[in-house]
């Protein structure tokens, strides 16, 4: 019995694996050319002591940002949109990155929780994971206390905090397979 327990598990694996590899090769398959370019370096930023970012204050969709239905996240400008059909922003806000960022490229939501303790150690929300970098899972989240302070700069994280209500509404649009497009 406890043979047939490990072959469902492991066929349950592999057809996650499949999923999220189809899922990323239709993800690839939809960027634009200038989000498929070479990356300028084999690894993503990864800094332990990142200083808060000087923001864009524009809350317009940036163009060359993608198309279709997305969530757009501009590490330069700290800022998050939520795309529907017709490139129609259905939300846009500011976000407080990590001190670990992702590079830029189109990934896609692959996993999700309502809630746990972050890699900062607090209690967060709603969230919506989408990469990991040097072991680092990077994804979007809102501290149950609300908090949007910058990281420790001497602790490696990868939460992209939000307020709760943006947090409410990413985890209602950010579902499993759902393109996020990442750009400077």
């Amino acid at each position: 019995m406890a043979g047939s327990g490990s072959g469902f598990v492991a066929t349950l694996t592999v057809a996650a694996l499949a999923t999220v590899g189809f899922l990323g090769y239709q993800a690839r398959a939809t960027v634009p050319a200038d989000l498929s370019a070479p990356r300028p370096s084999a690894s993503p930023a990864v800094n332990a002591a990142k200083k808060p970012r000087e923001g864009k204050e524009s809350a317009a969709l940036p163009a060359g940002s993608g198309t279709g239905v997305r969530v757009v996240y501009s590490m330069g400008g700290d800022r998050v949109w939520l795309v529907g059909e017709g490139d129609s922003v259905k939300r846009t806000f500011r976000v407080t990155p990590g001190s670990v960022d992702p590079a830029p490229g189109v990934y896609a939501v692959t996993s999700r929780s309502n809630t746990i303790t972050g890699s900062d150690g607090a209690p967060v929300e709603h969230v919506v994971r989408f990469t990991s970098v040097e072991g680092i899972t990077i994804g979007f989240s809102a501290a149950v206390d609300g908090s949007t302070l910058p990281p420790n700069p001497s602790v490696k994280t990868g939460g992209i905090r939000e307020s709760r209500t943006d947090g409410t509404a990413m985890w209602d649009f950010a579902t499993i397979g759902r393109a996020v497009a990442v750009i400077p």
